[in-house]
């Protein structure tokens, strides 16, 4: 029940947050479409006129998954930040939920309110170019699920770094680049980057949503490698984060900024 009820306060605080500071969402919302439309005209302007369509949902797809990713690896670093800065973040840690519950829980709300978001972008941007991809609800939903929750392990290690250094904007603003590329680049190119947080995610979810295969045409193996990298990386994120969190409080971290 206490974690239920977190979950609610932290779904209310996220969603009140992009409300009361709408231009700011609505920036980032037009941010990554003029991102997209960037992209969606070069391919116009100087791609293969018989490979356009294929190129396109390549690219459909693979913003919209950076857009997802940016938010839930990033965004921890940032409210860590900020917690930091406005002199909240040792309250945090004195409640008896825990403070990595709390990110935990906070991670959840924003994922869920930027899943929402990200569908009304995938959505405009098919209407833009023109290509609809294939929305397999019930094989996409698993895939998601193991992929975020890679993610969150990720976003964890961010948060670690944050407690302790809390100045991590440069670092944030370089991995950027870094997420841009994982999710860009094809796995057929570097199939050791299977085992990479994120990577396997986008390559099952771009041959669900372009090349149309379905749940029980996905091979057992691909599940298992997705299994993995989510309980080792959340496993792994969360382990950084709890020895950090330790650093922290032996060094009086978390009572200054």
């Amino acid at each position: 029940m206490r974690l239920l009820n977190l979950l609610k306060a932290n779904l209310r605080k996220e969603y009140i947050e992009l409300k009361r500071y709408l231009p700011n969402t609505i920036a980032l919302l037009l941010t990554f479409y003029i991102i997209f439309l960037g992209l969606f005209f070069g391919i116009q302007v100087i791609g293969d006129p018989s490979t356009q369509a294929v190129n396109t949902q390549f690219v459909i797809v693979n913003y919209i998954f950076w857009y997802l990713t940016m938010v839930v690896v990033n965004d921890i670093g940032w409210k860590i930040t900020n917690e930091a800065t406005q002199g909240t973040l040792e309250q945090l840690s004195m409640s008896p939920m825990g403070i990595w519950r709390i990110i935990t829980v906070r991670l959840i709300a924003s994922t869920f309110l930027h899943f929402v978001i990200m569908v009304g972008l995938l959505y405009l941007s098919m209407a833009t170019a023109g290509e609809w991809l294939n929305l397999d609800v019930l094989t996409l939903l698993p895939i998601f699920v193991l992929t975020i929750i890679s993610m969150f392990g990720v976003g964890f290690m961010i948060a670690g770094l944050a407690i302790i250094l809390k100045q991590v904007q440069a670092f944030l603003q370089i991995l950027q680049f870094i997420l841009a590329g994982l999710v860009f680049i094809p796995l057929a190119t570097a199939p050791f980057l299977a085992f990479f947080p994120i990577v396997k995610g986008v390559e099952l979810v771009r041959q669900v949503m372009i090349d149309g295969i379905t749940l029980t045409q996905i091979p057992s193996g691909d599940y298992l490698t997705l299994l993995f990298n989510a309980v080792f990386y959340f496993g792994l994120g969360l382990g950084v984060f709890v020895y950090c969190e330790r650093i922290a409080r032996a060094k009086g971290l978390l009572a200054h900024y």
